[in-house]
């Protein structure tokens, strides 16, 4: 029984000197941090809280060397003693130092991403861009918050495509949409091909709105055979396939029987004054609704509605639509209007869609010039900017070449 009573007094002492150290060990106090290293020295996080004590509060990097290198001692497994290390060493401006605490973080946890970024910074600084690269493609494949920055030091690097989408871009979806917005901004369009290659060949998924983006860009740099391919690929791709342009219709949606995606090679709206849109199915020629446009008020030069088509140059066209109004106010009225995207050249004016209580065509042929590869579709008011009110309803859309 005395053996066992002094046993059991000598676990309740140990317990008791842990516990009082750990509650020492939660004071940011320099002499409490101190007295839970005496109370408890085989504890490695407490040696590294008064690592951290010695280098934040009192800056003193110097003194917090000893406790950090006592932590990493008793737990070399730590990646953030081994990087709290390295940090200390920095501050000293002990290089040799630093790079072995961090290649000893790196090894300890390979994949933390915090951990390949700070070590990524630190090769980048002391110009070892390879292992920068190796470190941001850690970061990469880890933390898709930190993708945009890691990516924009990538390119600083290495400016070349082929080379980061071989070696540093991991097959990530977040990877490559940051690398492809990059490239919009740098302006590097044939680049951003090889970007969305790879983008649509890994199964992960991504919102449709950088399609959308992609695709305005590809327009703004007249890259139309680009912007088809990604339609083409897109489409399948999340669920638009009856979004796609046909050899006997290439104007999308026509109908307006699909919703109205708002962006890509569908119908794009934005909001006039004086104007309103609506899809009305309560009238339509063909389909189960038609796209009702209301007019009431000054200013209106254009209905807001418009959608680009892809065609090829010197062919020639045919166009129809169906119309049908209410009652109109004002001089002049609405027109269809076909023009080069690029140029403004109109390539097709309807008649003033008025005086058409009933369902009515406007059709006509027109041929494409020797640079005309993008076309957009709207509906102007003429003479712009005078006083309009009234309705038009426009339905069944179709634009393909003419048989010969």
């Amino acid at each position: 029984m005395g053996v066992a009573a002094a046993l059991c007094l000598v676990y309740l002492f140990l317990a008791g000197r842990l516990l009082v150290a750990s509650l020492f060990s939660e004071r940011p106090e320099l002499a409490s941090l101190q007295r839970a290293v005496r109370l408890d020295p085989w504890d490695a996080d407490y040696r590294n809280h008064l690592g951290r004590y010695y280098a934040l509060v009192a800056r003193d990097p110097g003194a917090a060397v000893e406790p950090y290198r006592a932590a990493v001692q008793l737990d070399s497994h730590s990646a953030r003693y081994w990087f709290d290390l390295a940090s200390a060493y920095q501050v000293l401006g002990d290089v040799s130092n630093q790079t072995l605490a961090l290649e000893h973080a790196i090894e300890a946890d390979p994949t933390t991403p915090d951990v390949a970024w700070e070590a990524a910074n630190f090769y980048l600084v002391q110009g070892e861009e390879a292992k920068a690269l190796r470190e941001f493609r850690v970061v990469l494949e880890n933390e898709p918050t930190l993708a945009d920055p890691a990516i924009q030091f990538c390119w600083r690097i290495n400016p070349d495509v082929d080379a980061l989408l071989r070696n540093v871009v991991p097959a990530r979806s977040e990877a490559y949409l940051a690398f492809l917005t990059l490239l919009m901004q740098k302006q590097e369009t044939a680049a951003t091909a090889k970007v969305w290659a790879a983008l649509v060949a890994t199964p992960q998924t991504f919102e449709l709105r950088y399609v959308f983006a992609y695709l305005e860009y590809l327009f703004n740099h007249k890259d139309v055979d680009q912007a088809r391919l990604v339609w083409q690929q897109a489409a399948p791709r999340f669920g638009l396939s009856g979004y796609l342009p046909s050899g006997r219709n290439l104007i999308v949606n026509g109908d307006f029987s699909l919703d109205v995606l708002n962006g890509g090679f569908d119908w794009q709206y934005q909001k006039q004054q004086s104007v309103t849109l609506t899809l009305d199915p309560s009238d339509f020629h063909g389909g189960h609704r038609s796209l009702l446009i209301a007019f009431d008020g000054p200013a209106v030069n254009d209905a807001g509605i418009r959608q680009f088509i892809a065609v090829q140059p010197n062919t020639l066209y045919e166009f129809s639509a169906y119309y049908k109004n209410g009652e109109f106010e004002g001089a002049g009225g609405p027109h269809l209007t076909i023009q080069d995207a690029y140029t403004q050249a109109i390539l097709y004016d309807s008649d003033e869609l008025k005086e058409a209580g009933f369902w009515k065509s406007a059709t006509g042929e027109f041929t494409t010039g020797a640079d005309t590869r993008l076309l957009v579709l709207h509906v102007r008011r003429l003479p712009e900017g005078s006083p309009i009110r009234g309705k038009l309803w426009v339905d069944d859309f179709r634009l393909a070449p003419k048989r010969q």
